[in-house]
């Protein structure tokens, strides 16, 4: 295993958008927070304080963890340390490789919207038939770019050969929901127009996303289906967000959520998305895939998420109900698995097991299907 650090851990954290972590054993993240709770939250923002979070830490990815308990950031993101997150950069920056190509792309809004900036990873020769991501990275909605994926995504597209597609959506709380849907819708959207010049076949589209981005495109899986335009063959769900009401109106188990990405953070993510605050009564319809109420004609579908990180037990749920809908679904759990494990201990066994399964996932999902005979 690689040696890790502080710099390692907030490098991994800044590719999902974040660098949070618990400040000290014992005392739950929310214990220091200074963002206002939803009404109704109740002891849905107060674990435990005699847990201990890193005993429920796989031990092969507790080293990171360790690193950073000696030298505590602030934990949760708010309305006041959020310009100071965003501003957050580390030097070198990863560069992208030299194969294959990218190039930046402005590319129309929805109605009444800006242009939407994408990156295009891997286009192929005009009319070639090779199968397309579409991905939306991550950042609690309110943090992260499109750019510092490319180095990453083009793993994935010289391992899946494949076309990927990332957007630049615009971000909260400055653009609250939809923004940022229409926004991906409309990569979507062109995606589908430009296939034959991007080389795609635009029956084998698939979206992907972590994090918030992991909820951006359950949002958008929703939407594409409600308005039966874009199909899309599968959507891969990495450690989504998917229900504002998790520490907020709904109670957590105190060893989960600790580390990374926080109660406190996901109130403030998901307020600043919906306008409102999280676990109210009422969202804007289309906003938080949990709540939706028909999951019936959603494309095959992956979801992974370890077992301490703060989406768990709605990620556990939404599956749930994407099998009573009849959805093909693959759910993993990662024991002892915290949020962004993946990338923060990369050489951990688990790390490697879970980029597997994912990676296969999509490639079942780009295979060619064979024509149906009757």
């Amino acid at each position: 295993m690689k040696t890790l650090n502080r710099r390692a851990l907030l490098e991994a954290g800044l590719c999902l958008g974040v660098a949070t972590l618990a400040p000290r054993i014992g005392i739950g993240a929310d214990a220091d927070s200074t963002a206002a709770p939803a009404a109704g939250a109740g002891s849905a923002n107060q674990p435990a304080a005699s847990v201990d979070p890193l005993a429920a830490v796989a031990p092969e990815l507790r080293p990171p963890l360790q690193e950073m308990l000696k030298r505590p950031i602030p934990t949760d993101i708010n309305a006041g340390n959020l310009a100071a997150r965003r501003a957050l950069k580390f030097l070198p920056p990863q560069k992208p490789a030299e194969t294959p190509g990218f190039e930046r792309r402005l590319i129309p809004g929805g109605k009444s919207a800006p242009e939407v900036p994408v990156y295009i990873i891997n286009a192929q020769p005009r009319g070639s038939k090779k199968p397309a991501l579409l991905h939306i990275h991550g950042g609690g909605f309110i943090l992260g770019d499109a750019e510092s994926q490319i180095p990453r995504l083009q793993i994935v597209a010289r391992d899946q050969d494949c076309v990927v597609v990332t957007v630049d959506y615009r971000l909260s709380p400055e653009v609250a929901f939809p923004g940022a849907l229409e926004d991906n819708y409309a990569a979507l959207r062109w995606l589908h127009g430009a296939a034959q010049e991007l080389g795609v076949d635009p029956d084998r589209i698939a979206v992907m996303g972590e994090s918030a981005g992991g909820g951006h495109a359950a949002m958008l899986a929703i939407a594409a289906r409600d308005r039966g335009e874009l199909p899309l063959v599968a959507q891969v769900l990495i450690y989504p967000m998917l229900d504002d009401r998790t520490g907020s109106s709904r109670a957590v188990p105190a060893q989960i959520g600790q580390f990374i990405w926080t109660r406190g953070s996901n109130r403030f993510g998901w307020s600043s998305l919906l306008g409102t605050p999280a676990g109210s009564l009422r969202v804007p319809a289309g906003s938080v895939p949990a709540r939706t109420a028909s999951l019936a004609g959603l494309p095959p579908t992956f979801i992974g998420v370890g077992s301490i990180d703060l989406f768990v037990e709605e990620d556990m749920q939404y599956a749930q109900r994407l099998v009573a809908a009849g959805v093909p679904t693959e759910l993993l759990v990662i024991p002892g698995g915290y949020h962004g494990f993946d990338l923060i201990v990369p050489d951990a066994p688990q790390s490697r097991f879970f980029l597997e399964a994912w990676s296969g996932a999509l490639r079942r999902a780009f295979a060619p299907r064979p024509p149906i005979l009757g």
